[in-house]
């Protein structure tokens, strides 16, 4: 099998890689196994079976990077006012956070701590990149695909009752089920290239995380032979979950609207086997180390016409929370 993670836009600076491990770690229950890969002709490399506990780190500093809150607020405001000019239907803007952490490598507790935290989420670390998404983009086994659409959020309540009334007061939202609308169409109008055999809930339904509720849609199809998952992964992606719509017009806003390169952030994240199988995730709730030694962390709001600018900038604190908390440090 490989791992690869794709960069949002064709045109990022970051690589988009495919990654085939030397050493692959399996579990089943109460099974575990091991596989080496080498490539033919060479001797496969000794690896000790030992273990080791996963390094301590300090609490890492974060702060606004180029997208103040200010900043935020003031461009969802201008989002706004597009949307309610018929410029577009839906635009989902990102700001981003940064922290220092020259050196850090071993990044096994954050891991643990977004898979414990989060373990109805898709945690991932591929090549300096690192997060724990809820939303599948494309699972494929020999001919069936499974997608779940996640778009629209409100916070966990903060006793059982007031959890109740927050997941109701989300499946009545216009404006999320509105959000929501829009990137399920894109899917199924995606999807058409591919297949005319897919369906779609025909109602959503909400999906309960650590921190935050969502509204889901599940959609199922059936695939022809020569399809693989990277085929339909290049077919869905950017959805209106992540960029917008109509997509084209989302793309050239949030190009003018964000002033950074999303890199990694809201694509293509997962694994395939050498049949083409695979479950890929889009890469949300992430952040992506450099070679200088920091790490980004990004996170978005869908903005559409009955969107109020404060309450965007409260979604994406609650969506930077898993990232930030599991590298030691609470938000604001």
């Amino acid at each position: 099998m490989c791992f690869g993670t794709f960069t949002f836009s064709d045109h990022s600076s970051q690589e988009s890689v495919l990654i085939i491990p030397q050493v692959v770690i399996g579990r089943q229950g109460s099974t575990s196994w091991r596989t080496n890969i080498s490539i033919t002709g060479d001797a496969p490399k000794t690896q000790s079976s030992r273990g080791s506990t996963p390094a301590e780190f300090a609490p890492l500093n974060w702060r606004p990077g180029l997208v103040s809150e200010e900043d935020y607020v003031a461009g969802v405001t201008g989002i706004i006012s597009q949307v309610h000019e018929g410029v577009a239907d839906k635009v989902v803007l990102a700001r981003d956070l940064v922290a220092h952490a020259p050196g850090m490598r071993d990044w096994r507790g954050a891991i643990s701590r977004l898979t414990e935290t989060y373990p109805d989420c898709q945690t991932f670390a591929i090549d300096g990149f690192v997060g724990s998404t809820p939303e599948t983009l494309a699972r494929v086994d020999r001919g069936r695909l499974g997608i779940r659409v996640l778009a629209g959020s409100i916070a966990r309540g903060s006793n059982p009752a007031d959890d109740r009334g927050k997941a109701q007061e989300l499946i009545t939202s216009t404006k999320d089920n509105d959000e929501h609308r829009y990137a399920v169409n894109s899917i199924m109008e995606s999807l058409r290239a591919l297949t005319p055999h897919a369906v779609a809930d025909e109602q959503p339904f909400t999906v309960k995380l650590a921190n935050v509720w969502h509204l889901a849609t599940d959609i199922e199809a059936k695939l022809p032979d020569t399809v693989s998952s990277l085929d339909v992964v290049a077919a869905l992606h950017p959805s209106a979950a992540v960029a917008g719509s109509p997509t084209d017009v989302a793309l050239e806003l949030i190009s003018t609207h964000e002033p950074f390169d999303r890199g990694r952030y809201a694509g293509p994240v997962g694994w395939m086997d050498a049949s083409g199988d695979g479950e890929w995730s889009v890469a949300l709730r992430c952040a992506q180390w450099s070679s200088e030694g920091t790490l980004t962390a990004y996170a978005g709001a869908g903005i559409v016409a009955d969107s109020d600018p404060e309450s965007e900038l409260l979604e994406t604190r609650l969506k930077f929370k898993p990232i930030v908390q599991a590298f030691g440090q609470d938000v604001d």
